[in-house]
Formats: C-alpha cells, sequence, structure tokens
C-alpha cells in the first residue's frame, strides 16, 4: 500500500520516517520531494582503460562542488549526484524513488536502477544522473529533482538494510557515493 500525504505526515512527526533536513512544501499527495545536493561525481574516463566491476577504481570519479553556479550535464553524460536530505526508514516500510516529471521532459533521468530504498536504510540517496536530450542541462543547488513515495512491507523485515550478513555497502552514506560492487567479489 503507497502511504497518503496524511500516513507520511504522521510517521515523519512520531519519527518512524526521517527526512532530513525537512520542510512542509516537499510534501506532495502521495510523496515527499527531494532536492538535489552541491555535490556530483563525475567520471574520468582517461584514467582507467575500463571500468572493471571486481576492483576498486578510487580514481573513477573526481568529487565537483558547485555554490551559486549550476551544474551542466551534457548531451549523453552520466554523473552521479545525491539527495539534499538524509532519509532514514524504519524495518516495515520500502521507499521508491521518481525523478519529476518536469524534468524527465526536458531530458533528465535521475537514476538508472537504483529507485528502491530497502527498509533500515539511513543516509542520502546518490541519484544516477543521465541527459537523453540533445542539449546540455543545467542542475542547480538545492532544486526539486525527484519524489519519495513509500510503501507499506506485509510485516517489518526480518532482517532489514544494514544487518549483520546482508553486505549493506552504502549504509549510512554522505554524498555522492560511488559504486562498490567491487566488495562483492572479497
Amino acid at each position: 500500500m503507497v502511504l497518503s500525504d496524511r500516513t507520511i505526515r504522521r510517521l515523519l512527526g512520531e519519527g518512524r520516517i526521517e527526512i532530513d533536513p525537512y520542510e512542509e512544501s516537499l510534501m506532495q499527495p502521495s510523496s515527499v520531494d527531494v532536492r538535489v545536493d552541491r555535490y556530483f561525481r563525475v567520471f574520468r574516463n582517461s584514467r582507467y582503460p575500463f571500468i572493471d566491476v571486481k576492483a576498486e577504481q578510487e580514481e573513477l570519479t573526481e568529487l565537483v562542488e558547485i555554490d551559486d553556479e549550476p551544474f551542466i550535464l551534457h548531451p549523453g553524460e552520466f554523473v552521479l549526484g545525491s539527495t539534499l536530505e538524509r532519509v532514514r526508514l524504519p524495518d516495515d516500510l520500502v521507499a521508491r524513488l521518481e525523478g519529476k516529471s518536469s524534468l524527465g521532459r526536458l531530458g533528465l533521468l535521475i537514476h538508472s536502477t537504483a529507485g528502491f530504498i530497502d527498509p533500515g536504510w539511513d543516509g542520502h540517496v546518490t541519484l544516477e544522473l543521465s541527459n537523453v536530450a540533445n542539449l546540455p542541462i543545467t542542475i542547480y543547488y538545492g532544486m526539486k529533482i525527484g519524489q519519495l513515495s513509500f510503501v507499506q512491507l506485509s510485516e517489518p523485515a526480518e532482517k532489514p538494510y544494514g544487518s549483520g550478513g546482508l553486505g549493506s555497502k552504502y549504509q549510512g552514506q554522505k554524498g555522492p557515493t560511488p559504486s562498490r560492487y567491487w566488495k562483492n567479489f572479497e
């Protein structure tokens, strides 16, 4: 069951869902808008001859910070961004991240595959930003970029995200976090 604005607001008030910073203006009928932070991870395409999913390639991305100027995402470009908000979920809710339709109509996609947020999650949500338009797109710090909807589980998860033995590689992440897929081979 997708939660309504009333239920989301109540769970925020009870502290069962945490969104920090939260403003009431972010509330939608069945979701909460999220904004983009000022940090981006840009791929350094000349550092490695290819992306090796079994290897930690620390210099694959470079952290870029914007202030008042926009980040320019060029056609065909893929970068990592992050929500301004830290999100914490209880063990009986999942969240879905979706883009804002007005931005999608301009060619901005905010995730490739990471739209599902597990129960027990705590951290900033990394955005997988792609420009599928033919012109560059500007991204400004603090602009609304996506929305989180919340879904009630049939019962609490036995092992929420972050529990031992799950290999939860991103619990507590701050800012745009590069892939840690290589840890699956340890």
